[in-house]
């Protein structure tokens, strides 16, 4: 809808409040609620908002910025309705001086795609993001680290609270306009996967940001907890989401070339090559938190070898067996703790250089990588990814296409917010020390 279609329906449909949603730099959803009555102001010129209380925006000196919602982004809220309705806008960041804000991390998405505009392709995105949902304590309200059940893949459980949140999740967002394409349990006990359709990269984007907090929301009026961190439980597999990418030129898919082996490009493979050049500085942005290295280590499905295959699934990057305008590469390090906004950024930023520069990737791997020597691996040239956070900042802070993706403001911000939250976790006691070393030291 157009604004005044927007306007005339809040009207029509009697939606009292309006959620202004914005994306920190940490990929966490902020809102501000406004009266319908003023969004009309709010679209014509925009609603202020004290920017240096958000984190990584601006100092307290330059404090005063703009919301400016985007009406293609406009949805109802399917929980609302008792009494009165509440509707968001995703919105884009300006400086009181009517400028995009440098460090808004959905304007710097916009800045890689249009990017890929100026070189002849549009951008396609298809996440899977996986879940744990936790019970809670009924008195202290607070998550419990326990299983809701003892399923497994794909599996068919009796009808539970889990199960149940689900469903619900769907039909929440089906309603609010995204199209879900499957949902199952996942591979460990409680652990919960939820695909919707692969669409237009910005648009996609917003609907993980959607998506996470449907995820919450109806998990928190079902009693239940709804966690993204990667890795809750130790010894079991941890959560992902895997991304599928693709480039589409004048309607076509560019990464199919019926010619070609496998029915695989020059441009998918340049493409790979440019994302396996930067996934190591990209690996601060896919996984960003303590956490998200207790997933990537070896034996729990999560890709920790820098290599490429045709639907190997042991790589970190595989090509589905899908083809014609299906064909795409999935991505399988991200988690989803990442900014997408910026995990798209970069992705499409470092496959782009790719397909300009001729970046050939490394030979394809059909062999289990996970079953391979560490010499086997070696032979073939197969790295590691960065094995933590402070790593993979390091890899960060040496990748200059990756500071030009992310502008200088957020660039140094991320970096300073990250080597922060490892100081803090290196100078932290944990339980595994007390466990470990008081009864014996």
């Amino acid at each position: 809808m157009e604004r005044e279609e927007i306007l005339k329906f809040i009207e029509s449909e009697k939606i009292k409040f309006i959620r202004l949603q914005i994306t920190d730099i940490n990929g966490l959803l902020k809102n501000v609620e406004i009266p319908w009555d003023e969004l009309r102001n709010s679209f014509e010129k925009g609603t202020m908002f004290d920017g240096s209380s958000i984190e990584g925006f601006v100092r307290i000196e330059e404090s005063d910025m703009y919301l400016k919602p985007d009406p293609s982004t406009f949805t109802i809220y399917p929980w609302t309705d008792k009494g009165y309705k509440s509707a968001r806008l995703i919105c884009d960041v300006y400086n009181s001086n009517g400028t995009p804000f440098e460090g808004d991390p959905r304007y710097r998405l916009k800045l890689a795609l249009d990017n890929l505009k100026k070189n002849g392709f549009s951008a396609y995105v298809g996440p899977e993001p996986e879940f744990f949902l936790l019970p809670k304590d009924p008195q202290t309200n607070k998550p419990i680290l326990e299983f809701l059940d003892n399923g497994g893949y794909f599996d068919l459980l009796p009808i539970d609270q889990g199960e149940e949140t689900r469903k619900d999740i769907v039909l929440a967002l089906e309603e609010m306009g995204i199209n879900v394409e499957a949902s199952h349990h996942e591979v460990a006990p409680s652990q919960h996967e939820i695909d919707f359709t692969y669409d237009e990269a910005l648009k996609t984007t917003d609907n993980i940001q959607t998506f996470k907090l449907v995820v919450k929301t109806i998990a928190l009026l079902k009693g239940l907890h709804a966690t993204f961190m990667p890795k809750p439980f130790f010894g079991i597999n941890g959560s992902g989401m895997h991304t599928h990418l693709s480039l589409f030129r004048d309607g076509e898919n560019t990464f199919y070339d019926p010619k070609k082996p496998f029915e695989v490009s020059d441009t998918l493979k340049f493409f790979v090559g440019g994302v396996l050049k930067h996934i190591k500085a990209i690996t601060a942005i896919a996984n960003p938190t303590i956490n998200s290295f207790k997933r990537l280590v070896p034996g729990y499905e999560a890709p920790v070898n820098i290599a490429w295959s045709q639907s190997n699934r042991s790589a970190l990057i595989r090509v589905p067996a899908s083809r014609g305008n299906g064909t795409r590469i999935e991505v399988r390090s991200p988690d989803p703790t990442a900014n997408p906004y910026l995990l798209l950024a970069t992705l499409f930023a470092a496959g782009l250089e790719g397909v300009k520069n001729n970046i050939e990737p490394p030979k394809a791997v059909s062999a289990n990588i996970y079953h391979m020597t560490p010499e086997e691996r070696d032979k073939v040239g197969i790295e590691q990814l960065p094995s933590n956070l402070k790593e993979a900042i390091d890899e960060l802070k040496k990748d200059n296409l990756m500071k030009e993706v992310l502008g200088e403001h957020i660039f140094n911000k991320y970096i300073e917010l990250k080597e922060r939250e490892w100081k803090e976790y290196s100078i932290n006691v944990t339980n595994w020390e007390i466990n470990k070393y008081l009864w014996i030291m």
